[in-house]
C-alpha cells in the first residue's frame, strides 16, 4: 500500500472531503500542485479549478472548488475554500444556467452591473460544468 496521509477539505458552512489519501492535485495560484506523503511543509493559494484525490485504496474523488487556501504539515493536509462541490453534487442543468445568467450580465449595458462579481460567477460556472462532464464520462 503507498504511503498515505490525511486530508481535509473545509468549506465555510460544511466538511467537504475527510479521510486518508495517497495524493492530492490541486487548482493553485500558479498552476495545478500535486502533494504526496511525506511532502515539504507549504501553504497555497488556491483558485477556481478541479481539486482530485486519490484515497488509500485508490479510489478517486473530484471537486470543483473556488478559491481557498492549502496547508500541507506534516502528512496532514488541510484545504480551506470558499465552495466547493463534489462530482455527484453537480447539477449541471443549474450551472449552465448560471453560467448564461452571468453571460446576460457581462453582456448587458446597464451600468448597475457588478462586472468583477459576473466574471468569477462564469468562471465558478464554467468549472462546475467542466468537471462534471470530464469526471461523468
Amino acid at each position: 500500500m503507498p504511503p498515505h496521509y490525511e486530508l481535509a477539505v473545509l468549506a465555510h458552512d460544511h466538511t467537504v472531503y475527510r479521510g486518508k489519501v495517497t495524493s492530492l492535485v490541486a487548482p493553485a495560484w500558479e498552476g495545478y500542485l500535486g502533494v504526496l506523503a511525506h511532502h515539504a511543509p507549504m501553504l497555497a493559494e488556491l483558485v477556481t479549478g478541479e481539486l482530485s484525490v486519490v484515497d488509500e485504496r485508490g479510489a478517486r474523488s473530484s471537486f470543483a472548488v473556488s478559491g481557498g487556501y492549502l496547508e500541507v504539515g506534516w502528512n496532514r493536509v488541510m484545504a480551506l475554500v470558499e465552495a466547493a462541490e463534489s462530482v455527484e453534487e453537480i447539477d449541471v442543468e443549474r450551472a449552465h444556467g448560471a453560467e448564461e445568467r452571468a453571460q446576460r450580465r457581462l453582456r448587458s449595458r446597464e451600468s448597475n452591473v457588478d462586472v468583477a462579481r459576473a466574471q468569477v460567477a462564469l468562471r465558478r460556472a464554467l468549472n462546475r460544468v467542466r468537471v462534471a462532464e470530464k469526471r461523468r464520462r
